[in-house]
């Protein structure tokens, strides 16, 4: 199969949106992901002429991206308190406010996961890969991604169940006045 280069190089280019969701997800924290997905762009491109098969681009970029935050994580040895805070702004809806924090919940819970059960999850539900996918990228096997996507949407299921245990904000509501 005759490869396109610089079709290639264009995909991989576009797809910095993808990376950096699941950059994001694994490390929590919008400098390093953007760090990440610049040195896996860079990495992938510098080094297009080794995909063997384009269908398989995107497994081969997380790929990447894995041996990258592995690269990360050895180099500074970082733990898995990671966390991410999206500030919510108060001059909102309350709807509005109250999504963002529940999307703030969401990413606390989701940063406080192992990191082998966050990169799984992140993979499968946010940028809808296959098992199969997810085996190649992270090179594990198949079984080994379907128990931790088990155990990393059970834990998260229970981080949840604990928010909901904490007093949430109230609202207080305007009467009118006749």
């Amino acid at each position: 199969m005759t490869k396109n280069i610089p079709s290639i190089k264009n995909r991989i280019a576009d797809s910095r949106g993808r990376l950096y969701r699941v950059a994001l997800a694994w490390c929590g924290d919008q400098m390093l992901a953007e760090d990440l997905v610049q040195e896996t762009i860079a990495t992938s491109i510098d080094k297009s002429d080794q995909l063997r098969n384009e269908d398989q681009l995107f497994a081969w970029l997380y790929s990447i991206l894995n041996n990258k935050w592995y690269r990360h994580l050895r180099k500074n040895k970082y733990h898995d308190d990671l966390n991410e805070q999206i500030p919510c702004e108060n001059s909102g809806p309350s709807t509005v406010c109250h999504e963002l924090q529940l999307v703030n919940q969401v990413r606390d819970a989701i940063t406080k996961l192992p990191i082998v059960e966050r990169q799984v999850i992140s993979l499968v539900d946010l940028e809808e890969f296959s098992y199969c996918d997810v085996a190649k990228a992270l090179d594990i096997p198949i079984g080994t991604v379907m128990s931790r996507l088990h155990r990393a949407r059970k834990n998260l299921l229970i981080r949840m169940d604990s928010f909901t245990d904490e007093p949430t904000m109230t609202v207080s509501h305007i009467r009118g006045v006749k």
